[in-house]
């Protein structure tokens, strides 16, 4: 079943700068743990406290018959360095629009006009086509290839701008910013709080019984976008394009209607559930674009809990984990990371949020 699912629910207007916080720069990572389930992870429980574990802890802090879902999109190598004329253009994709053209924010695009070439090297190149209103742009790719053969040629993995404006993307990044359930083509962005899985913490959830299921929401650019307006009203999201199939919704339900736990593994997973549930709680196979903008005031269906990582202040995803656990907890609770040297961002540490 295919929806665009936004503003669907009754939102408390907010102001932007309330989700504001003061991070030290030295507290974002700009690697990866090794070995991923080696990252740290503090645990938020309900009427608990704060606790630190590590990521490998996770079997004993969650109960036999807790679904774990995942979100399996692959991070496409989707950053584009090229030449319109002597003008230098940066893109990167952020959403497919058909077999041969996608949607990118462009840098440098005030030398950008419709019916511009670019060329990217590697006998890759695309026709800009119409500019939107968020400033990107529809891409037309050239040649019959199918774009992410092209990608593969001539792009390189899209790392967050916090951590591109640090150091150089090299060919660690390949493999580090990829989750080990990376299996669809589509995402400009890794879906971060899985990153920290491993086989070995895998086959320790499976001996603890808990259960995991798969979905796919193919992350885009806008995840990394500032929210410029003043309250959380004004701000519009970028829709992302997400698959639950019938056979996994049903098998979610019914762990729902058992009484287990749904814990989505990362906000997307958290997104695209949250978008397929009826008002009832009951999750519906999905198919389409989700713009679902969860803030204080949203009324959780589909989850029971959630393993994320760090988030940006301001952003719309410090914004989710407030609307699950609490403003006011969640700020205190990342203040006591930041005392701790917790790593931020998408290579840092996780959060698990277990709300009572």
């Amino acid at each position: 079943m295919g929806r665009i699912n936004g503003q669907m629910f009754r939102r408390l207007l907010m102001r932007v700068e309330q989700f504001d916080f003061e991070l030290p720069p030295e507290r974002i990572a700009l690697r990866p743990a090794r070995p991923r389930d080696a990252a740290r992870l503090l645990a938020l429980t309900g009427g608990a406290g704060i606790a630190d574990h590590l990521v490998s802890e996770l079997p004993k802090l969650l109960r036999a018959g807790d679904v774990l879902v995942f979100n399996d999109t692959r991070v496409i190598p989707a950053q584009l360095e090229g030449q319109r004329g002597n003008a230098r253009i940066g893109a990167t994709l952020h959403k497919r629009v058909d077999l041969r053209c996608w949607q990118a924010f462009i840098r440098n695009a005030k030398r950008l006009h419709a019916g511009d070439r670019i060329d990217f090297g590697e006998d890759v190149s695309a026709i800009a086509q119409e500019r939107h209103a968020d400033g990107s742009w529809t891409l037309a790719f050239a040649g019959d290839e199918p774009v992410e053969v092209l990608l593969t040629r001539a792009g390189t993995m899209p790392l967050p701008p916090y951590i591109a404006a640090k150091r150089g993307i090299d060919d660690a990044d390949r493999s580090d910013y990829q989750t080990m359930f990376a299996a669809q083509d589509g995402a400009v962005a890794a879906p971060t709080a899985a990153l920290h899985f491993t086989p070995a913490l895998m086959a320790a959830l499976q001996q603890a019984g808990i259960l995991c299921e798969t979905l796919t929401l193919h992350v885009g650019a806008g995840t990394f976008l500032p929210v410029k307006a003043e309250d959380t009203a004004a701000h519009v999201m970028h829709a992302e394009w997400g698959r639950i199939d019938t056979d996994t919704a049903a098998r979610l339900n019914a762990a729902r209607a058992g009484g287990q736990r749904v814990i989505a593994v990362g906000t997307t997973s958290l997104r695209l559930l949250e978008s397929a549930a009826r008002e009832d709680g009951i999750i519906e196979p999905f198919a389409g674009d989700t713009a679902i903008f969860i803030t204080p005031g949203y009324r959780f269906r589909a989850i029971d809990g959630l393993m994320t990582n760090f988030h940006l202040p301001r952003s719309t995803l410090f914004m989710l984990v407030s609307a699950l656990m609490g403003l006011e907890r969640m700020q205190a609770a990342y203040a006591y990371a930041i005392r701790q040297g917790y790593r931020f961002y998408s290579y840092g540490d996780s959060c698990l949020l277990l709300p009572s």
